[in-house]
């Protein structure tokens, strides 16, 4: 019994040689700075995911004090409740609904590849430029697509699609200046 005591004596007297030491303060305050810098990051990264989150900047500010007061603790709660998107991809998401909406809501409308004058999908020639379109089937003179074999209307085969000629384009010219 009495080796018994002498070892947990022993082993008291180091702890408390540790302790007694100047080693302790140093290892206590490093300890403790360490913990604030992750405390305050930790702090920093909720403000940053809330502005990214987040588009009221008082609404903000009061993630970031959640993140910060309760330490460590206010970032979980943070996490729980925060909204599930960025706001980028919110106003994506909305930007690419608009469009497809647009798309839909003109109903297919279709240009003319000269003059950019709209035109419906049946018209032979564009009304504005009167640039050739499409071909007309020779029998029912119905407006025909360019990969087609026969007519769909009349089921007359198609013998020769004549290439449509668009007008060439003018093309900016430079004006050369004496230097």
């Amino acid at each position: 019994m009495v080796l018994a005591a002498s070892g947990d004596s022993d082993f008291f007297g180091a702890l408390h040689d540790f302790f007694g030491s100047g080693t302790w303060p140093v290892f206590r305050n490093l300890a403790i700075f360490l913990l604030v810098v992750f405390w305050l990051a930790v702090g920093y990264w909720v403000y940053k995911d809330a502005r990214r989150r987040i588009e009221d900047p008082w609404l903000v500010g009061a993630a970031t004090v959640l993140g910060l007061v309760p330490p460590f603790i206010g970032a979980l709660i943070y996490m729980l409740f925060r909204p599930p998107e960025y706001l980028e991809d919110v106003r994506e998401r909305e930007l690419e609904i608009k469009a497809m909406e647009e798309s839909l809501g003109r109903g297919g409308q279709q240009h003319c590849p000269v003059c950019r004058a709209e035109i419906d999908e049946n018209f032979l020639v564009c009304p504005v430029c009167t640039t050739r379109l499409r071909q007309s089937c020779v029998s029912c003179k119905a407006p025909l697509e360019p990969l087609w074999q026969v007519c769909p209307y009349c089921e007359t085969p198609i013998a020769s699609p004549a290439p449509i000629h668009f007008p060439p384009l003018e093309t900016p010219r430079r004006e050369t200046g004496s230097e």
